[in-house]
């Protein structure tokens, strides 16, 4: 009879657990992801923070906390994790009555792109851990993930072309009757924009800065459609790169920089369109849409939508044109932009051994960079 009464208790104490945890399991219990940084560079080290707070009474035997985000996101360690088209997580924790655990995953940024992580699943078990019970949770944390700058020697070698192209069209530009600030002499600067009083004042060689009538932007147009018969996604993520490059050198010499492109934007689907600015939020808005540009989808017609666009401004602008293949619709566009006087260079990437065949009217005009 003892025996009969002891495995009643045993059956009673296990189904009035079981309906507790059932019925509370997930009555006060938070859970959050969050990335650190909002913001990083190809190859740089960020973290995901796991918080699981548990503000009730009840402890919790097991906790599964599940998601899923892109592969590119390269987590250290992988022994919760499966990676096959995403990277896919499954962390167990043990929490007790009010307590609160924060994890942190550490993770290196594979891949240019922009990473949401929208919804998890967490799931529960009874002091037995018999009966698992789950319960699926919104999320809303993301990270941007922006192109590594291009820095090779062939693009840094295009760089010092343009730059002198770009200041000596500035210095005959300068307003005289503008005054911006002061800054530090550069050897380019002529004796007579030296600031005397400055200069005595700080002991370095200062120089007034003046605004410019004319060449008021530098503008980057971004082509990254992939013409060739196998697709070159490392073509077209070179091409990204040298836009990031351009837009960083000359943002950093304080040239306002305007930024379009005919790919498409993961979010907004549109193409980028960003007007010409020089404020400390403009390298982060031009990262920002280069990140979201989805090379996985068929980009907008170059010659039909960004040619309003490159005429409708005024020709005192410096264009650069990023885009590989010169294909004829392409060509089409360049001959016509060059047919209108107006100043611009093409930056054409290709491979080390890549034959390049150019037509000889615009090939002054093209600096092609061997990708490596």
């Amino acid at each position: 009879m003892s025996i009969v009464i002891i495995c009643l208790g045993i059956f009673l104490l296990y189904y009035l657990q079981l309906v507790v945890y059932r019925r509370w399991w997930y009555r006060k219990l938070v859970v959050t992801l969050r990335f650190q940084a909002g913001s990083m560079y190809e190859g740089e080290e960020n973290c995901l923070q796991e918080v699981i707070e548990n503000r009730k009474r009840l402890p919790l035997p097991m906790v599964k906390v599940k998601f899923q985000t892109s592969r590119r996101l390269q987590f250290a360690g992988s022994g919760s994790a499966k990676v096959t088209d995403k990277y896919y997580r499954n962390d167990v924790f043990h929490i007790g009555s009010r307590e609160k655990i924060t994890r942190t995953l550490t993770f290196k940024g594979g891949k240019r792109g922009y990473y949401r992580i929208e919804k998890l699943d967490v799931v529960g078990a009874d002091l037995f851990l018999s009966n698992e019970m789950v319960q699926g949770m919104s999320c809303c944390t993301a990270v941007y993930v922006y192109p590594k700058p291009y820095a090779e020697e062939d693009f840094q070698s295009f760089l010092q072309r343009a730059n002198g192209t770009v200041l000596t069209r500035r210095h005959l530009l300068e307003d005289p009757f503008e005054y911006r600030g002061i800054r530090e002499y550069q050897p380019y600067d002529t004796m007579k924009a030296i600031n005397w009083k400055a200069t005595a004042r700080t002991g370095d060689l200062k120089v007034n800065e003046k605004n410019y009538t004319a060449l008021n932007s530098v503008r980057i147009f971004l082509n990254p459609e992939d013409k060739g018969i196998l697709k070159e996604e490392d073509m077209v993520e070179a091409a990204i790169q040298m836009s990031a490059g351009l837009a960083g050198f000359f943002l950093k010499q304080g040239i306002q920089t305007a930024f379009y492109s005919n790919g498409l934007d993961c979010i907004t689907g549109m193409q980028t369109k960003i007007e010409a600015g020089a404020g400390p939020g403009q390298m982060e808005a031009i990262n920002q849409s280069l990140a979201r540009l989805d090379t996985e989808r068929e980009p907008a017609i170059f010659e039909e939508e960004m040619v309003n666009i490159l005429l409708q401004a005024p020709g005192d602008n410096m264009t650069f044109m990023v885009s590989l293949h010169a294909y004829e619709g392409f060509l089409a566009t360049v001959r016509s932009y060059r047919e209108s006087g107006r100043m611009f260079l093409w930056l054409y990437p290709a491979r080390e051994k890549e034959e390049i065949h150019l037509p000889p009217d615009i090939r002054e005009k093209v600096h092609v960079i061997r990708v490596r």
